[in-house]
């Protein structure tokens, strides 16, 4: 907590944050405020709402902290900015950025709300470090919902390629180490980015659809027909990176593509995948200021899945999907103390001392659970069980009695 404790001016809210971040770390069943303050052994959960809803702290600086926290221990000037989005699903229409919409996460059209994060991947682990909450128009353009939900009136629409490019903006002026950034196609597939990468000077493996047209030195075609006339030659079969039933073999191919020039110099490729089962492809646009061998591109295409890792651990281990708030202010302070938690589990692991043979490392999930059995958990009472058991009740009681005399004044 030692890099964020300054963002809160008083030992209260430091203590809270404290407690809270423990929370997240908790095998809890459900995270939300009630669940959080009971583990931390309040009297009620006035005091974890009163951290996520109303106290005074800004949550971009502490999760421009938990960057400095991350670049100091994960730092490596090879480094990957990995970007995706991910969707929770919620009901209803009055939580901040919802609406009917596509969502990978569930395969289909959810009502859900999306945000587009940042993971930042080195050798020594990779890990959550900015997000941005996507705004659809239909909440944009809404004056009316704006206002409910406290959504910031600079705050307009944008994509989330631009919001991704905020956040490789955000970072990189941070100081954060880095040499790459991939994505996928909703990424790949948008040319501005990829211009803003290139004016940067960063390198990029971008994820781009199969009609993509890209300029060879035969004309522009499309991906596939690229893909379609390479030679048996052309491919290699490389590895992806480390999975954890064995290497991620694919087949590999990639075209140069000499006409695709523009006032940045460097070298632009076309990369292809090829499942050495299925026969599937998936299609990269890559840009390098310098020339790199194929096998740097097929390590940087792989650490894409370094993103998705973050995902399940944020939100199976540590509740990024399960916050209860509606309103804009409590999103962002909700999701970045996630980060901030899921950057010291990341961190931390690093720390551990090399397993012998016959063990795995370390993992973030394993760290979270020996931490909380080892720190957290001996450290609780049992009077706040007990406590907390009463407060639970009191409050059911409170609202059935006000429910039955709503009731009493409509019903017979």
């Amino acid at each position: 907590m030692d890099p964020i404790e300054t963002r809160f001016s008083r030992p209260e809210p430091r203590r809270r944050v404290r407690d809270f971040v423990s929370g997240l770390l908790a095998p809890l069943p459900s995270k939300n405020c009630w669940t959080i303050a009971e583990h931390a052994g309040d009297d009620n959960p006035g005091a974890m709402q009163d951290l996520i809803g109303r106290a005074s702290w800004d949550d971009a600086l502490v999760r421009a902290d938990v960057r400095h926290f991350v670049a100091r221990r994960l730092g490596h000037p090879d480094a990957i900015l990995v970007i995706d989005e991910t969707g929770d699903l919620k009901k209803g229409r009055d939580t901040v950025g919802v609406q009917r919409q596509y969502s990978g996460t569930a395969g289909k059209i959810e009502n859900c709300q999306l945000a587009v994060h940042l993971t930042y991947a080195s050798a020594l682990g990779h890990a959550l470090i900015d997000v941005a909450l996507y705004l659809p128009r239909s909440w944009s353009d809404d004056p009316q919902r704006r206002a409910q939900a406290g959504v910031p009136e600079q705050v307009g629409f944008a994509t989330k390629p631009q919001l991704a490019r905020r956040l490789i903006e955000t970072a990189v002026a941070g100081g954060l180490p880095c040499r790459w950034v991939t994505g996928d196609e909703a990424y790949g597939g948008d040319p501005a980015l990829a211009t803003a990468l290139r004016q940067q000077g960063f390198g990029y493996v971008l994820a781009v659809a199969c009609s993509h047209r890209a300029p060879t030195g035969l004309g522009v075609h499309r991906a596939d027909q690229i893909a379609a006339g390479l030679p048996k030659r052309a491919w290699q079969r490389m590895s992806a990176g480390d999975g954890a039933k064995g290497h991620r073999y694919y087949d590999w191919a990639f075209v140069t593509l000499p006409l695709a020039v523009d006032r940045h110099d460097g070298h632009h490729w076309l990369l292809i995948r090829r499942n050495r089962t299925t026969g599937e492809l998936a299609f990269y646009r890559c840009w390098s200021p310098e020339t790199v061998a194929l096998h740097h591109l097929v390590t940087v295409a792989g650490r894409r899945w370094s993103i998705e890792e973050s995902f399940q651990a944020a939100k199976t281990g540590l509740g990024l999907d399960q916050h209860q708030h509606r309103r804009w202010k409590a999103w962002h302070r909700w999701t970045t103390l996630v980060i901030a938690a899921h950057a010291f589990l990341a961190a931390a692991a690093t720390l551990c001392t090399p397993s012998p043979d016959g063990l795995i490392a370390v993992t973030v999930n394993e760290l979270r659970r020996l931490f909380h059995a080892l720190v957290i958990e001996p450290s609780r009472r049992i009077a706040d069980v007990i406590a907390w058991s009463i407060y639970r009740r009191r409050h059911q009681d409170a609202a059935k009695t006000s429910h039955y005399a709503r009731q009493a004044l409509t019903e017979p």
